[in-house]
C-alpha cells in the first residue's frame, strides 16, 4: 500500500485482479509455394492482393500460389503469411551452410587437391579426413579416413585419381554417407598430402536451388519451410498448394509429397491450434481418388482436411481457364464463413468465388463414396453455382468428425490460453479459482450466445469446474492450478431426413 504523510484525500486505482477473455482470431492462413519474387524463406504477411503483387509479384506460369493466393482473398480471406521456395526453373541460387575442408597436394601445400563437405551441414560436425598410404602403394594411390569426434567412420582404400572405378570422386560420391566432394563435376586431377589431417569447419556455399520435400518440411531450429510457421501463433490454417505442382514438374516424387502431407498434418497436430487443408493429385476420378485416400494417403488426423475436384478459374493475365488446387479458394471461404456467421458453423453450402467450373462432375453416388473417407467435395448445382459439400475432417473418431468442432475447439481453446495469462504465479487459493471460474465462464457465455455451443441454457451448454476438489494440496504444492472445462459443441446437419407419409381423411379427428 502507498504511504500517506500528509492530511488530504486521496484517490486509488485497484485492479480487479481478473481481465475478460477475448475470442482469438481465426481466418489467418498460412501458404507456401512459388513466387515471381520475394524473400526466400521467411514468412511474410500479406492482407490484400495489390500488397502481394507488390511483394511477390504476379502469376507465374506452372505455378499455384499466386492463384490460391488471389482465390484467398476473393472468397473473404483477410490475412495470410507467405513463405516463398527457391524454384529452380528460374535459375534462383541459395547460401547453404556446411561443414567444409580443402586437403592440399602432394605436390603444392598451396594448392587444395580435394575439397569436401560434410553432407549433414552445419557449423560444428566433428568430422575430419586422414589421408595415408593405401594398401597396394603406387605413384598416385592413396587412402581416405573419414572420422567423427576421432573414431574411424568410414575408410575409402587405393583410391587413385585416374578415371575407373576407383577414382576418388566416384567413390566418394557412391560410398560414402558423411562427405562429398565440393565440386562432383570437377575432375580431381591432384594427388593429396598423405600424412593429412584436416577438420571439416562451417562455411557458406552458393548452390542452385533445389527443391526436396526438406523443402517444404524446414527445420525449426533455422526456421525454414513449414517448421517456420510454428513461430506465428495467428495462423490457424495451413496450405501448401505448389505442392503438386512440384511434383508435375518432375521435382518432388510421390513420396516426397506424401512426406510432405503427413509433416504438414504432423505440424498441425503439434500447434493444436490450426488445420492443414490437403490437395489431392490433379486429374483424378472418384474411382482413382477412392483408391489414392485408401491405399496411399491413409491419413488420419482431426486437424487435417482434404478437398476435391480441382477447380478451374479465369485466369487474369492470359484470359483462358486455368485449373487449380481447391486450397486456396477453400481457406477464402472458411474466412469468409468464420466473419459471417462465426467459426461454429461449418464452412460447407458456401459458394466458391471465382471458380467458373470444376475439374471433375461428381454425382451423388459418387459423393456417398466419398464422405465416408473424409473427402470433402465440391459440387456444381443447377442455378445454385459450384458450392462446397462437405464438413469433415480426416479422423476417423466420431468426436471429431466435423471441421467445425475442431476449428470450435481450437478457438476456445487459444482464446482461454491468451486470456488467462494473468493468473499465472497467482496466489493459488479460493479467490484465485472463482476469479478464474468467473472468467472462463463469462467467455463460454458469450460463446453460448453466439449459438456455437448446444443447449437452452448456459448449464446445459457448459461447466467449469475450480475447486479444492481438482486443486488438492498435493497438486497445488507442484504449482499446479488445474480448471475442468466442458463444452457441447454444436454439429451441422449433415443429413436433413424428411418423412413424408399419406394419411386418409377419415382418419382425421373430430371435434
Amino acid at each position: 500500500m502507498p504511504t500517506y504523510l500528509s492530511p488530504g484525500v486521496y484517490v486509488e486505482e485497484v485492479s480487479s485482479g481478473s481481465r475478460p477473455i477475448e475470442g482469438v482470431g481465426t481466418s489467418v492462413a498460412g501458404f507456401v509455394g512459388f513466387a515471381e519474387k520475394g524473400p526466400l524463406s521467411e514468412p511474410t504477411l500479406v492482407t490484400n492482393w495489390t500488397q502481394y503483387t507488390r511483394i511477390f509479384g504476379g502469376f507465374v506460369e506452372g505455378t499455384y500460389l499466386a492463384h490460391s493466393i488471389y482465390g484467398f482473398f476473393l472468397n473473404g480471406g483477410g490475412s495470410a503469411f507467405v513463405l516463398r521456395l527457391p524454384d529452380p526453373d528460374d535459375g534462383e541460387q541459395t547460401q547453404e551452410t556446411y561443414a567444409r575442408a580443402a586437403i592440399p597436394a602432394e605436390s603444392d601445400d598451396s594448392v587444395p587437391a580435394l575439397e569436401l563437405r560434410a553432407l549433414a551441414g552445419g557449423e560444428a560436425t566433428g568430422l575430419s579426413v586422414v589421408v595415408s598410404e593405401a594398401s597396394q602403394p603406387g605413384e598416385d594411390t592413396f587412402k581416405l579416413e573419414v572420422r567423427k569426434d576421432g573414431k574411424v567412420e568410414e575408410t575409402f582404400d587405393n583410391l587413385t585419381t585416374r578415371r575407373g572405378s576407383a577414382n576418388v570422386a566416384t567413390v566418394v560420391a557412391k560410398r560414402s554417407k558423411l562427405v562429398a566432394l565440393e565440386d562432383p563435376q570437377r575432375p580431381v586431377v591432384a594427388v593429396p598430402k598423405k600424412g593429412a589431417t584436416v577438420e571439416l569447419r562451417g562455411g557458406t556455399l552458393t548452390v542452385p536451388a533445389r527443391v526436396g520435400s526438406e523443402s517444404y518440411v524446414g527445420d525449426t531450429g533455422s526456421r525454414t519451410g513449414i517448421s517456420s510457421f510454428e513461430a506465428i501463433d495467428e495462423i490457424t490454417m495451413v496450405a501448401v498448394p505448389d505442392l503438386m505442382s512440384a511434383h508435375q514438374r518432375g521435382l518432388l516424387s510421390e513420396d516426397e509429397v506424401k512426406s510432405v502431407q503427413l509433416a504438414m498434418i504432423a505440424h498441425c497436430e503439434l500447434m493444436s491450434d490450426r488445420v492443414a487443408i490437403l490437395d489431392p493429385p490433379p486429374g483424378l476420378n472418384a474411382q482413382q481418388l477412392i483408391r489414392w485416400r485408401t491405399e496411399f494417403a491413409g491419413y488420419d488426423s482431426k486437424y487435417a482436411t482434404l478437398y476435391w475436384p480441382w477447380v478451374q478459374t479465369m485466369d487474369p493475365t492470359q484470359g483462358g481457364k486455368v485449373t487449380l488446387p481447391p486450397s486456396g479458394h477453400v481457406a477464402g471461404v472458411w474466412a469468409r464463413s468464420d466473419q459471417a456467421r462465426g467459426v461454429h458453423k461449418a464452412p460447407a453450402n458456401e459458394v466458391v468465388r471465382g471458380a467458373v467450373a470444376l475439374q471433375t462432375a461428381i454425382t451423388k453416388g459418387e459423393q456417398e463414396l466419398l464422405n465416408p473417407l473424409g473427402v470433402n467435395c465440391l459440387r456444381s448445382f443447377p442455378a445454385q453455382g459450384i458450392r462446397i459439400w462437405g464438413a469433415r475432417t480426416l479422423s476417423s473418431d466420431p468426436e471429431w468428425r466435423y471441421l467445425n468442432v475442431r476449428r470450435l475447439f481450437n478457438f476456445i481453446e487459444e482464446s482461454i490460453l491468451a486470456g488467462t495469462n494473468w493468473v499465472v504465479f497467482e496466489p493459488n487459493d479460493h479467490y484465485l479459482w472463482e476469479s478464474v471460474q468467473r472468467v472462463v465462464g463469462a467467455f463460454l457465455q458469450q460463446v453460448w450466445r453466439s449459438g456455437a455451443l448446444m443447449g437452452r441454457t448456459p448449464e446445459e451448454a457448459f461447466f467449469v469446474k475450480c475447486d479444492a476438489e481438482n486443486n488438492p494440496p498435493e497438486s497445488r504444492d507442484e504449482g499446479n492450478l488445474v480448471v475442468e472445462i466442458g463444452v457441447a459443441p454444436v454439429k451441422p446437419a449433415e443429413f436433413v431426413i424428411f418423412r413424408i407419409s399419406q394419411f386418409s381423411q377419415g382418419a382425421a379427428l373430430d371435434e
